[in-house]
């Protein structure tokens, strides 16, 4: 109750910026937030009715900017219009799949968009004093080492590895030259309701089997990776701005990982297995182009430094994930 009431005056008034509000995480961080009393505005390219921010009616409890991270003066203008204190940098192109076929785009987004970001928190420091940026597990690159630590180089090699590298060094940059509040956080692959990416394995594993059809694994289902339940996550990016004038914080990389990595083929047999829906046979495709095999986190770092430890075990995350969809596609199966 103690931690609980000083994480309530710490956010309680505050202003923050959500970019990708829309998105898995951001959805989450708007709800976080606006639990704990902060005061939100939210970065919007497109509104999108399906989305969890708009779908539970949150977006009428927040201040909206429609814009692209493209354009800095648009950033600038929530910045300076709402005069934010801490900004979430959670908008980004993150379909490893969609960054291999358009490449272009997917720089656009997170490189131009992460360095205009950047570059308006600098222009208005008298305001903003705490910025956390999206990074990745993928901003390592391929690395035989596991688990990734926070000492191991950013060594990004396709599209969106490479996208996730330079945002996550720019960041740094930004803080090592001009002295700007920023940390950055790295997640391995962030899972929970409100995920309409359907190519992604947990969503899309759930949707075929609410609808009876075997669920798709686009890889050959060996291929190893943390799944990090969104509320967990978005909790670690609130705890990360809280901390951020600790100086073995303020411009620094921090990994938060469930501890467990797990195959594709073991995610889907553990939906299956509490979805009751065993007897369908996943179709193994084997079609993956761009990703790395096996790569998993150590939040050794986190845990120590942020006192930060997820509270929801793959079983838990998943049981509340599947609920979630199943009240969701009850009214739309598309």
């Amino acid at each position: 109750m103690e931690a609980m009431e000083k994480i309530n005056r710490f956010w309680m008034g505050r202003r923050a910026l959500i970019t990708g509000a829309t998105g898995l995480l951001g959805s989450w961080l708007v709800k976080e937030l606006l639990s704990v009393g902060a005061n939100v505005v939210a970065l919007v390219m497109d509104e999108d009715p399906q989305s969890e921010l708009y779908r539970s009616g949150d977006f009428k409890r927040i201040s909206i900017v429609n814009g692209r991270l493209e354009n800095l003066r648009t950033i600038e203008r929530a910045i300076n219009t709402h005069e934010t204190d801490v900004v979430f940098h959670v908008g980004a192109q993150t379909l490893v799949g969609a960054a291999h076929r358009a490449p272009w785009a997917t720089f656009e987004a997170n490189i131009r968009g992460t360095y205009n970001l950047l570059e308006a928190c600098r222009l208005h420091d008298g305001l903003v004093k705490r910025v956390v940026i999206a990074s990745s597990d993928k901003a390592y690159g391929e690395n035989p080492a596991l688990p990734y630590v926070e000492t191991m180089p950013l060594y990004g090699r396709r599209p969106y590895e490479v996208s996730k590298s330079c945002a996550d060094l720019l960041a740094q940059s930004y803080h090592h030259t001009y002295g700007l509040p920023v940390a950055v956080a790295r997640c391995g692959n962030i899972y929970g309701g409100g995920d309409l990416n359907w190519s992604r394995i947990v969503p899309g594993t759930i949707r075929s089997l609410l609808q009876g059809e075997r669920p798709i694994i686009r890889s050959d289902g060996t291929y190893l990776r943390d799944y990090l339940y969104v509320e967990d996550a978005a909790k670690a990016y609130m705890i990360l701005a809280e901390k951020i004038e600790d100086k073995r914080v303020k411009g620094g990389g921090f990994n938060f990982s469930p501890g467990k990595p797990s195959a594709v083929l073991d995610i889907v047999k553990a939906i299956q297995k509490l979805m009751k829906q065993t007897a369908l046979k996943p179709d193994i495709r084997n079609e993956a182009k761009g990703e790395i095999r096996s790569q998993y986190l150590s939040s050794a770092k986190a845990r120590s430094l942020l006192q930060w430890q997820p509270r929801h075990d793959l079983e838990g995350g998943l049981r509340e994930t599947i609920d979630w969809y199943r009240k969701f596609l009850n009214g739309s199966a598309s």
